[in-house]
């Protein structure tokens, strides 16, 4: 009896338990807990600075050499600056109406695509389906697209900045994996009830998909909000520049922003580039962080049940 308990400790001590359930010493937790605190301090460190430059007074950004990691007190005058009805301002609201309207002409687009690509028997669904993965693998090109644009009269329109990005190939598939997870007892009860297909992805599905539909509607959202190349190619009129594009001009390029720009503010009463600069990637980083921890209980249930159904 002791000899098959010895053998079954040993054969269980050697197969039954891996190396990952080993706990860990405290050596490897504390070396563990050293890298974590180290990678925070990388991501939060940049992050405090840009807010402190932002709001730091103009000596004290001088006598920093253009960078605050803590500032001397509370000076909101790069933020009065930036919102005084110039390039700024202009560019914020660009930006916001791109981004509402762009996220729901695409949620609009892509959920229907997907619904559709979702039932089975759909009119033209293998070769629609086809064209969409073919989208995710291959990219028509950077001429190709411009051309497509110009032919339709979109240069130097807004338009321009949502029409060929309304749909995302990737997001259409995930959308498509969920709604397909839905279970046809529900859509076939309420066709027997005579509902047609509008009532019932209107009335049925999109509620049931509202996990799904948030996470994709961040990723849309995210996407217009930070994109600045296609407003680069697109877009000559400085008025309908997004905030990105200002940003990627006037922060990233390091140009200097003249008093014109922000509104005909007097040039001796500006506060320092540097501090209107961090006053303008505070601009453009809030909105995106406000709204995430809104969305972010949707994430897990969102794109797994897409992942693992698709």
């Amino acid at each position: 009896m002791s000899t098959q308990t010895n053998l079954l400790r040993s054969s269980g001590t050697a197969g039954g338990r891996s190396s990952i359930d080993e706990v860990p010493t405290i050596p490897a937790r504390a070396l563990k807990g050293i890298v974590l605190l180290v990678c925070c301090a990388l991501v939060i460190i940049p992050f405090i600075g840009v807010i402190s430059t932002s709001i730091a007074s103009q000596s004290h950004v001088t006598n920093s050499g253009g960078f605050v990691l803590w500032p001397d007190g509370l000076n909101l005058d790069a933020y009065r600056t930036i919102f005084n009805g110039g390039v700024v301002q202009r560019a914020l609201l660009v930006s916001v109406f791109i981004t509402l309207a762009g996220t729901l002409i695409s949620l609009a687009g892509s959920t229907m695509l997907a619904y559709a690509l979702s039932r089975p028997g759909s009119f033209g669904q293998r070769p629609i389906l086809m064209i969409v993965l073919f989208s995710i693998l291959f990219s028509p090109g950077l001429i190709p697209n411009y051309l497509v644009v110009k032919q339709f009269g979109l240069l130097d329109s807004l338009l321009a900045l949502i029409l060929p990005t309304a749909i995302n190939g990737f997001n259409v598939i995930v959308l498509r994996a969920f709604f397909m997870g839905i279970p046809d007892s529900v859509i076939d009860s309420a066709r027997i009830d005579g509902a047609g297909d509008f009532r019932i992805f209107w009335s049925i599905v999109l509620p049931l998909s509202r996990a799904v539909l948030a996470v994709v509607g961040l990723f849309y959202a995210v996407g217009y909000w930070n994109a600045f190349f296609n407003a680069m190619l697109y877009i000559n009129d400085t008025a309908k520049w997004p905030l990105q594009l200002v940003l990627r001009t006037y922060v990233i390029n390091n140009t200097e922003l003249s008093s014109g720009d922000l509104g005909g503010a007097a040039a001796d009463q500006l506060p320092p580039q540097e501090s209107i600069q961090m006053a303008i990637l505070v601009v453009s980083l809030v909105p995106i962080l406000i709204v995430y921890p809104f969305l972010q209980r949707h994430f897990a249930k969102g794109m797994l049940t897409g992942a693992v159904k698709g």
